[in-house]
């Protein structure tokens, strides 16, 4: 039983010539194969839409995530602490001849300054790698407030260098961030404990009979409930006095333009200085682990998505070639080429890839408002441009290899055979 079939024929432009785009003619087939299955194309629009949504997305989730993370984590912490390096034993090498068993006790760590820690200071200053660059003296003591007595850490700090390196003076809940003669910073669950308001005496016994009275000018709240329960801020000056080491600073603080170049630059100071310099990454092994498994975990996913979309495009056109089979040797007998063939399924690919990744990405856009609206109080998403922008170049890429096999299927159509084709 016959039946009536029409077949597209080459497209033309008024007066029988050619667009000067070079691509006028496979452009104009590629569409309307598109335009004639619309259901197909459709429906993988809308597949490839999802798996860029989701891609987009959760790439933007998981960067603000890990960017929350390292802002809770380094937001009480410097990014790399300059130390003095430690005491060791000085044992006597072995006469000639003589084989030496030795049985070492470690040597226990007193808390000293670092020396020529101002010049030391000056030279860090000059690194341009470094945000800044602050003097610290911390040490163990007692706080003590009627029969109540809690061990805390005592930071005296230079308050213009720390405050850029740890943003105390945002941290502060009640009073105000001074460090003038006699004051003192402390926790809020510090304050709890021992029953403190702004403006009560706080007792700081150090050992060794060195004992102050201080005032509390200001309560805290770092968020971490160890730094809240035991930090005692003081000026320098009163630190270094309570704890007997006049003019010392027994660390420096360190904080970088970029956070991930710690561990390089703390290998880096320490051979320029000769003191132990120990990074944020070395501190939080455990994190920086945690942060590296959730980069694969997307680099997974990501790959299964661009897998998806792939396929998706590529059965589509393999379908659409087998579909137009007939259509396809027709316009081969009418003078299109094999290479014009194959850029007209090439378009459809890349087509796909961009109109899909469009869609996802307003879609992804869409996800994250409405999770920064209504989950703020959990983090912050922040959505790169660029990463809607990668996206949609790598949709496109994929949809041009995943119709690379189709294409070159319906180039390689002998016109005989494909108008035969029923």
């Amino acid at each position: 039983m016959g039946r009536t079939m029409s077949h597209p024929r080459t497209p033309q432009p008024a007066g029988g010539r050619q667009s000067g785009w070079p691509l006028w003619i496979e452009w104009t087939l590629a569409t309307r194969f598109l335009r004639e299955g619309k259901t197909q194309s459709t429906l993988i629009l809308v597949g490839i839409a999802v798996g860029v949504a989701v891609l987009v997305f959760l790439t933007a989730l998981i960067t603000g995530l890990q960017n929350n993370i390292i802002d809770r984590t380094l937001g009480t912490q410097a990014h790399i602490k300059v130390q003095p390096p430690k005491e060791r034993n000085l044992i006597a090498p072995a006469p000639p001849g003589h084989v030496q068993l030795v049985l070492e006790d470690q040597r226990a760590q007193r808390l000293r300054s670092i020396n020529n820690w101002q010049q030391v200071r000056d030279v860090l200053d000059g690194l341009p790698q470094l945000s800044a660059v602050s003097p610290l003296i911390s040490g163990p003591a007692f706080a003590r407030r009627g029969q109540a007595s809690m061990p805390v850490s005592l930071l005296g700090i230079d308050p213009p260098r720390y405050r850029r390196i740890i943003a105390l003076e945002e941290a502060i809940v009640a009073g105000a961030f001074r460090l003038q003669a006699h004051d003192a910073l402390i926790g809020r669950q510090l304050a709890a404990d021992l029953g403190l308001r702004v403006g009560d005496k706080l007792r700081l016994d150090a050992g060794q009979g060195q004992e102050s009275v201080v005032s509390v000018a200001g309560i805290f709240q770092l968020g971490v409930r160890e730094l809240d329960t035991r930090y005692v801020y003081l000026g320098m000056q009163q630190a270094q006095s309570l704890l007997n080491l006049p003019g010392a600073a027994t660390s420096l603080d360190l904080k970088l333009h970029h956070i991930f170049e710690a561990q390089t630059m703390a290998t880096h100071i320490s051979r320029l200085t000769g003191l132990q310099a120990q990074s944020w990454i070395e501190t939080n092994t455990q994190l920086m682990n945690a942060l590296q498994s959730q980069r694969l975990s997307t680099q997974m996913i990501s790959s299964f998505v661009a897998l998806s979309v792939a396929l998706g495009i590529a059965s589509v056109l393999a379908v659409s070639v087998v579909q137009r089979t007939r259509e396809i040797g027709i316009l081969r007998a009418m003078g299109a080429s094999r290479q014009q063939m194959l850029r007209v399924f090439l378009l459809q690919g890349a087509m796909f890839g961009l109109v899909g990744s469009l869609l996802g990405s307003l879609a992804s856009y869409g996800l994250v408002a409405i999770f920064n609206n209504f989950s703020a109080q959990l983090f912050y998403i922040p959505l790169d441009p660029w990463l809607a922008v990668l996206a949609a170049g790598l949709a496109t890429a994929t949809g041009i290899v995943a119709a690379a096999i189709p294409a070159r299927r319906a180039a390689t159509l002998d016109p005989v055979q494909a108008i035969r084709h029923v």
